[in-house]
């Protein structure tokens, strides 16, 4: 065996009693739990948007980042709902770069996964108390969400994840909206087979117990593009996408069926200044059909302080050092459109 044991990471106990969360705080997340999830069983039509960052890798810049959303959300509230992305671990596809704060609180120093865990927590909870928005992370290591689970109000699973079966099996135990992404080969069917999956019970094993799980209602698709074996990215955003993948759906005959457009990735071919367009696109898709309109309930977008990435040691404040993403000067106007097109 290659594995050299570096340190015993804490439980989610003992670093919820390190860095622990205020009943007020709770509360205000069960609060928003639940306006979140009404959109999903329509009994609210604001359509939600998950927005920021790539990857968080600088407590500062994102909690500056989600406090300007929070006074944008004040201005939207009747038509949007607005979820900070704060995601904290970062899929790389050979297994390079920088994999996120989880395992590196400072990215231009040594893993330490133990630290990155109390850096994390908190990292969300002094968003959410600055802002009061809870926020959206990405599941990337089914076995961490404890660290966090009393906090984030919505779950992505990504494309590389989404056909694995630890994912869609947690998903299916937790109690906020999960998002299951098409996979990067662009299968719809792979997508709703996980959706399928995360929305019944099952028994299987978890950080050292046998569970059980009732399911998760308000597991849902994301469309995100696919790329093809020659590597070009392919859209999936289009009309007549949106349509296909909405009948796959409905013929599914699942609970709340939601489908959310993920702007960038493959869809922008991550050209990150074409999201607004795209978002906008999906929006008149919106209008001209009543299914679309009911189905589609909400876009993932790349945004930041500062437009587009830079590398890890330029030290940029506010700028991503993953994916490329918007600013905010696009970001504050793509938002306020948003709202008149609902």
């Amino acid at each position: 065996m290659s594995f050299q044991e570096i340190r015993k990471l804490p439980t989610p106990t003992e670093i919820k009693e390190i860095v622990p969360l205020s009943k007020e705080l709770f509360e205000k997340k069960v609060k928003r739990d639940i306006e979140i999830k009404n959109v999903f069983e329509k009994k609210d039509n604001r359509f939600i948007v998950v927005i920021g960052p790539c990857s968080a890798h600088d407590e500062e810049a994102v909690c500056e980042y989600v406090n300007r959303l929070a006074a944008i959300q004040e201005k939207v509230k009747e038509k949007l709902i607005l979820i900070p992305r704060i995601y904290t671990n970062k899929p790389r596809t050979t297994g390079q770069g920088y994999k996120g704060m989880a395992h590196q609180p400072d990215h231009l120093k040594e893993p330490n996964i133990a630290e990155g865990i109390i850096a994390i927590r908190k990292m969300h909870i002094r968003s959410f108390t600055q802002s009061g928005l809870s926020a959206a992370d990405e599941m990337l290591y089914p076995n961490n969400h404890p660290y966090l689970d009393d906090l984030i109000c919505y779950v992505a699973i990504g494309a590389r994840s989404v056909e694995n079966q630890q994912h869609r099996l947690t998903a299916s135990g937790l109690d906020i909206p999960v998002g299951m992404k098409n996979p990067t080969s662009g299968d719809i069917n792979v997508a709703l087979n996980s959706v399928l999956a995360a929305q019944i019970p099952h028994t299987f094993s978890y950080n050292g117990y046998e569970v059980a799980t009732e399911g998760n209602r308000h597991a849902h698709l994301i469309l995100r593009g696919w790329v093809s074996s020659d590597g070009k990215p392919h859209p999936n955003y289009h009309h007549e996408n949106l349509i296909d993948a909405a009948n796959a759906y409905v013929k599914r005959d699942m609970k709340n069926p939601t489908i959310f457009v993920d702007t960038n990735h493959d869809n922008s071919g991550k050209r990150f200044k074409e999201q607004p367009r795209i978002a906008l696109e999906v929006m008149r898709s919106r209008q001209h059909d009543l299914m679309l309109k009911d189905l589609i309930r909400g876009l993932m977008i790349e945004s930041y302080l500062e437009e587009g990435a830079q590398k890890a040691d330029e030290d940029v404040y506010g700028k991503s050092i993953t994916d490329p993403c918007l600013g905010w000067a696009d970001t504050e106007k793509l938002l306020l459109d948003l709202a008149e097109n609902c």
